[in-house]
């Protein structure tokens, strides 16, 4: 077995592949960009070494950056993982000419499934179904024009060394033809270094599935079974299963003897995947990954075997460790991948601190994460922040066991999707296997989350604001979830917890009903809740001065907001983060915007022209330079906070003297923003 491994990736990959070295007790090697010197993967390596800047082509892609790492730590072997440089040809011969142990297929195997367009007429050669379609070596626009026009539309354009979806182009219309393949070949150019396109039939509504394969050095070749990825966004996986669904036990068999048949044409050895459109009852062969899959996770579920420790043995010189007749496959296992990135906003990308991170802990429930509590999700790479696994006998307590893991996902301080997952694995459409690669582009608004909060929500929001003390909700700084502070035993806290008449907040004025007011919004909805007291204690929550509801038994325990709510008790997951209510319930993350009285106070001195923020914002825009000369009145700044911008305005007239912020930077509280010099009196 290898002694050490350095892996040459980021993220959860790594740490996955950290966890089965370990196992064998192989000294395991991080690298880590300038991005990330104290992220997981960093930290969970027995050592790690810095390759370089936070562009992934002058470090993670950097071939000679790797290879050096490798040099100085001492390196037995180098594991790609997925994405950056592991299905490049060349860094697996420069590795193997450094006398590095590769721990993947040979660059000979990774070279023939490079180009598209060598692969595709490879495999129609050797009999594997391929869609129709143009391949050809004459690549002048005009002769391509008058392929596709044979082929028939609509059709897709392919860059012929591409990958992940980047640079394709569908055409639907003659009319489009010439523009669409100009465009291509740009893209192909500017992204791969490789200007040649492939035409492909066009299939609108296929399902994307694939045969996980392996393959030893003494010739040995099986297949594990196959997957679904059909749900994506961009051409970009996001749900996985194994097995496939919906295919009849004929095509199945078929299919999984094609892929093999594709290893065994390429010389191939260690794990791999070659991936089909399956439409209409038949599959057609689209390109093969020379890799270990993100989703090998299913795989892994339903076999029971770990495909990272099948890798190592294969890359020390052992056999594969079964034969296709002892392989067996059992149950059904659903992988999410859950990704910074805002599915309300067609998925942008998200970056920024974890505030929250924590991941689901149930019983067949897997979490392969990159990330946790506290780290920083840079913008500079793929949103992946990791996966929840969930197997189960059958296929749908398989989806209903993921989608609860993903409610029980708790993320704050970027953007997230798996709330959004669990609302697909819900869907009929899903669990009915009516989905295609087509689903989200079709049917996106299917999945959207909910418009406005419910009312227990808001309830159990305002007596989170009431309960949780005063400091939380005026820090500027991340909160720990609440009932769980630094220091703190995790114990239950109750309203009554007032060491004299002056700290208690219970609504007390002499000879008035005991009434608090919060007002607080979401997603653009502002909603006001009023808790009226008896003798101290909440008794009940008045909605936007319409619904009454009675409460008791209020109480915030380990980060848990519970009450009885008429004759329901209402419980849900929530962390106070300064003015943000952060609630999850009923499948929802809903964060509230509490409005906070010293946004009266901002107005006042904006309005005044105060050169000082008495809130934590952001800078959203400096209208001067230093040395510029303003009146009384004119906006010098803009200030972003409560997600409201504020205008900062000369108090007097004067002379722009210093500017202590740039734009997009935050501003802490109190902060002198800039300083004018007096115009002098005449």
């Amino acid at each position: 077995m290898i002694k050490s491994l350095l892996v040459a990736n980021r993220g959860e990959i790594a740490c996955r592949i950290f966890r089965t070295a370990r196992r064998f007790g192989v000294r395991t090697i991080a690298v880590f960009s300038d991005a990330e010197p104290n992220a997981r993967h960093v930290r969970e390596a027995d050592e790690a070494f810095r390759i370089g800047p936070a562009a992934p082509r002058e470090s993670y892609l950097s071939i000679e950056r790797i290879l050096a790492a490798a040099r100085a730590t001492g390196a037995e072997a180098i594991h790609p993982g997925y994405g950056f440089l592991s299905e490049n040809s060349q860094f697996a011969q420069a590795c193997a000419e450094a006398g590095l142990v590769f721990v993947g297929p040979p660059a000979a195997a990774i070279a023939a499934m490079g180009s598209k367009i060598v692969a595709k007429a490879r495999m129609r050669a050797a009999g594997v179904p391929v869609l129709p379609g143009y391949e050809g070596s004459r690549q002048d626009l005009k002769h391509l024009e008058s392929e596709a026009l044979k082929l028939g539309l609509p059709l897709i354009i392919k860059p012929a060394a591409g990958g992940g979806g980047k640079g394709m182009k569908i055409v639907r219309q003659e009319a489009e033809l010439g523009a669409a393949l100009a465009g291509a070949r740009r893209l192909a150019e500017s992204a791969f270094g490789d200007d040649a396109l492939l035409l492909e039939r066009y299939l609108p509504a296929p399902r994307h599935v694939e045969v996980q394969v392996f393959a030893d050095g003494q010739g040995n070749f099986v297949h594990l079974g196959d997957r679904d990825c059909s749900i994506q966004r961009r051409h970009q996986k996001l749900i996985e299963e194994a097995p496939a669904p919906g295919i009849a036990a004929d095509v199945r068999t078929r299919m999984r003897a094609a892929a093999v048949l594709v290893a065994r044409e390429i010389g191939y050895v260690s794990a791999g995947t070659v991936e089909f459109l399956f439409d209409g009852g038949e599959f057609y062969f689209m390109e093969m990954n020379t890799r270990l899959q993100v989703e090998h996770t299913v795989t892994e579920a339903v076999t029971g075997l770990d495909l990272v420790e099948w890798q190592l043995r294969v890359a020390s010189g052992e056999a594969l460790p079964l034969s296709q007749a002892d392989i067996r496959l059992h149950g059904h296992a659903i992988e999410a991948r859950v990704c910074a990135e805002d599915p309300e906003r067609d998925f942008l990308p998200s970056a920024g601190e974890l505030r929250l991170m924590q991941w689901p802990t149930e019983e067949s429930v897997r979490v392969d994460a990159g990330f946790v509590t506290g780290d920083v999700v840079p913008p500079t790479y793929d949103s992946l922040l990791g996966k929840v696994i969930a197997w189960a006998p059958e296929r749908t307590q398989a989806a209903s066991r993921l989608s609860a893991a993903l409610d029980r996902t708790y993320c704050v301080g970027v953007h997230t999707n798996e709330k959004w997952l669990s609302r697909v694995l819900r869907s009929p459409r899903f669990l009915e296997v009516r989905h295609s690669i087509a689903l989200l582009q079709e049917n996106a608004h299917e999945f959207v989350g909910a418009a406005e909060a419910a009312p227990q929500t808001v309830v159990l929001a305002a007596l989170l604001a009431h309960t949780a003390p005063a400091s939380d909700l005026l820090s500027t700084k991340a909160s720990a979830p609440a009932g769980h502070e630094a220091g703190a035993s995790g114990g239950s806290r109750s309203v009554e917890r007032a060491a004299s008449p002056w700290d208690a907040r219970d609504g007390f004025v002499p000879n008035l009903s005991a009434r608090i007011e919060y007002k607080m919004s979401w997603r653009g909805r502002s909603y006001t809740a009023e808790i009226e007291f008896t003798r101290g204690k909440p008794v009940s929550v008045t909605v936007n001065a319409q619904t009454r509801w009675n409460v008791a038994d209020v109480s915030l325990t380990d980060g848990v907001i519970a009450a009885c709510i008429e004759t329901v008790r209402a419980h849900a997951r929530c962390l106070v983060e300064g003015s943000h209510l952060h609630l999850w319930s009923a499948g929802e993350h809903v964060d509230f915007m509490l409005e906070d009285p010293r946004l009266l106070e901002f107005s006042a001195t904006a309005t005044q022209g105060g050169l000082t923020t008495p809130l934590p914002g952001v800078v959203a825009a400096i209208a001067v330079e230093i040395g510029q000369a303003v009146r009384a009145g004119d906006v010098l700044m803009m200030i972003e906070a409560m997600k409201m911008e504020h205008a900062i305005t000369a108090p007097y007239d004067g002379t722009v003297k210093i500017i202590h912020f740039a734009r997009g930077e935050r501003v802490p509280e109190g902060s002198e923003l800039l300083e004018l010099a007096p115009t002098p009196t005449p």
